[in-house]
This record gives C-alpha cells, structure tokens and sequence, in this order.
C-alpha cells in the first residue's frame, strides 16, 4: 500500500478494486470537513469516502445494491439512494459528536419503497420527512412518492404527450431552486419511444420546469443541471465538457475537458466535485464527439471523481478508480460528516442494528 492509496473496507464478496487519490485530494477532502459518495451502477454500488482522522488516510466504505445511481443528501442529514427497482432512505443512528468504529457517521436503511423497475436518475431529498422529488427516466417525467403509489408523477415536458413507460426523450437531470424544481435536462425533444439515441450529438436541452420552454438547446447528451451561487451548471456528457450555461442568452460556456463520460455533480465552495466514466461499447456511448476529442488529446478515457476549481476550470485533485468499477453516475457531498460507513443487507450486522425512537405516549 503506497503513501497515498486508500483504507478500504469493502462489503463481503466484493469485488477487487483499486482507488488511486492524486497526491492532494486527501488533504483537501480533509479540509472540507466534509464527506464524498457516489454511485455506480454498473458494479452496484455506493461507495462512502472519507478521511480516517488518526491515520490521514482516505476511508473508502462501499456496500451492494443493484443498479444503484440517484444519491441525494437531503438538508436534514438522510440519504437518499435510487437502485434497480427501489429508491431508500438512510438514516444516520449516530447522535452528534458520536463515534463507532472510527465512524462518524453509520447510515442505516430505514425505509426503502418499492418503485419498480422504472429508471431513477437524479434524486433531490428535503427536510422534514417529506418525500423526495426525483426524476423518472423510463415515464419522463418528475415525480414524489404518496403511501399508495409506485410513484405520483409532478411534472412532465410539454412535448411528451401523456405519461408512458417509453423513455422517449432520456429525461435524465434536475437541477432546484430552494425546495422548487427548475431545470431538467433531456438528451433530446421527442415524443416516441427511444427516439432521443437518434439526436445524441446535438439534441440535448435544457428546460424551465416552471415554463416548460427550453433555456439551452443544441447540447450533447446534457446531464447533471445544477444551480451554485446564482449560476446553473451541467455537463455536456456527449463532449465530455463541464460548464455553465448563461441563461439569458442559452449559451453553454465550457469550463473544461474531462476524459470520460461524464455525470453526477456536487459543489464544495467553489469546487465543483464530477463524476467520469469509461464509455461502454454500445449504442448510447458510441458516436460521439466525445471520442474524437479523446482521440485528438492523446488520452484514453478514465474512470475517476474530479475536483474542478470554479474560477479558473483546473482539475485540482482526483480520485482515480480502477478494476471492477469502470462506471459512475451520481455524486453527492456529505457536510459535517467526516468518516461516513453505511449497512448493508449481506451481513447479520443489520440484524442488530436497532434504533428506537424516545417514548412518545398515543393520544
């Protein structure tokens, strides 16, 4: 184990995998106060990263939950986490100041409701035990969760004409405003099933929820809208280009090149923390400007989190990943939490695992 590789402690069976932090994202992970996870959903996993406080090492905390993507972090400390059929919610059993193991943090699922298979992508949670809004990729549309429901649908584009299991038009981001949503990306404006794999190079929009009308057009494979201290962001995943889109004008203006296909963004001050991907060999990955720009550099695509500075568009740090996990899609800060780990279903740990609630008499 060299200087900087990670202290891992991975769930049982897992798979081999390797995690290579550039020489100064631990330290700025350790700065932060802060802690990382992500989603992949070709391994089926959500990792937990954060920084042992008496070694200085990354601690890498992973568990399985099949076809795993959407993580959202909501304001009152919960998870939120998308899998193949299911979305759950977790909840952290420790009190503040508490500590088990090294932890500082232990995420419990508390409640997981049964969706169906019906493609979550981005997940946004809020406080106060209400339901999440998240998108709905296979009936494009947003959508919450009710006690009778697979799931109440919110909103869909004006150009979808009704509510069908069709993905016609890859919703596939949402970006909020307080607890409002206010953009979503579509990687193109169509109406019949799987119709959008036809305009992935340049049929990408993003859209105005409260208006329904496009704010940016001409975008390739648009993912991950987000809105930071008053700019709204995204990733051009079909050109492998982060940026920001004036939303006036509609003009998306790149911040920088990241060599991979490229989801799953969150902010830490004025750092904006992505996810990269190697592109599959398939249908949806295959023809994009993206592998000519790879090409033109010189580089073959990585598997990776990136740290991209704001102001000046450097990728200052990075957690590159190798072996078994070769895709991401969603990425998530965890603030005040330093050493987060999380249960799984594979072990008897969770068996035991019991959190009461304090007396509370009927009546």
């Amino acid at each position: 184990m060299t200087e900087d590789a990670a202290e891992t402690k991975p769930a049982a069976e897992a798979p081999k995998l390797e995690l290579r932090p550039s020489r100064t994202f631990t330290p700025w992970l350790a700065g932060t106060g802060a802690s990382l996870g992500f989603t992949t959903y070709q391994a089926g996993k959500i990792f937990l990263i954060g920084v042992n406080g008496e070694t200085g090492r990354l601690s890498v905390f992973e568990r399985s939950f099949p076809r795993c993507m959407g993580l959202g972090a909501g304001p009152d400390g919960a998870l939120w986490l998308s899998s193949l059929y299911q979305l759950w919610r977790f909840e952290n059993v420790l009190e503040k100041g508490q500590v088990r193991e090294g932890y500082d943090a232990v995420y419990l699922p508390i409640d997981g409701r049964t969706t169906g298979d019906v493609d979550i992508h981005d997940v946004h949670p809020f406080a106060g035990g209400r339901p999440p809004v998240f998108v709905v990729t296979r009936f494009n549309c947003l959508a919450t969760l009710d006690w009778k429901h697979s799931f109440v649908p919110v909103w869909k584009p004006p150009f979808v004409d009704r509510i069908a299991a069709e993905d016609r038009c890859h919703l596939n981001g949402l970006a909020m405003e307080g607890d409002k949503p206010a953009y979503v990306t579509c990687v193109a404006r169509t109406n019949v099933a799987g119709a959008w794999r036809e305009h992935r190079r340049e049929g990408g929009v993003v859209l105005d929820v409260a208006s329904g009308e496009p704010v940016a057009t001409g975008l390739s494979m648009p993912h991950s809208p987000r809105l930071h201290q008053g700019e709204l962001y995204l990733i051009q995943s079909g050109t492998g280009e982060f940026g920001r889109v004036d939303r006036k004008s509609g003009k998306f203006e790149p911040m920088c090149f990241l060599p991979g296909f490229a989801r799953g963004v969150t902010f830490v001050g004025r750092h904006a923390v992505i996810g990269v991907s190697r592109p599959r060999k398939d249908r949806t990955f295959e023809g994009l400007a993206l592998d000519e720009r790879l090409a033109k550099e010189g580089v073959s695509p990585t598997c990776q989190i990136a740290v991209v500075n704001l102001d000046t568009g450097d990728v200052e740090h990075g957690l590159e990943i190798d072996g078994a996990v070769q895709e991401l899609y969603d990425v998530t800060l965890i603030p005040g939490v330093r050493r987060p780990m999380i249960i799984g279903f594979r072990t008897e740990e969770i068996r035991f695992m019991v959190h009461p609630a304090p007396l509370r008499p009927l009546g």
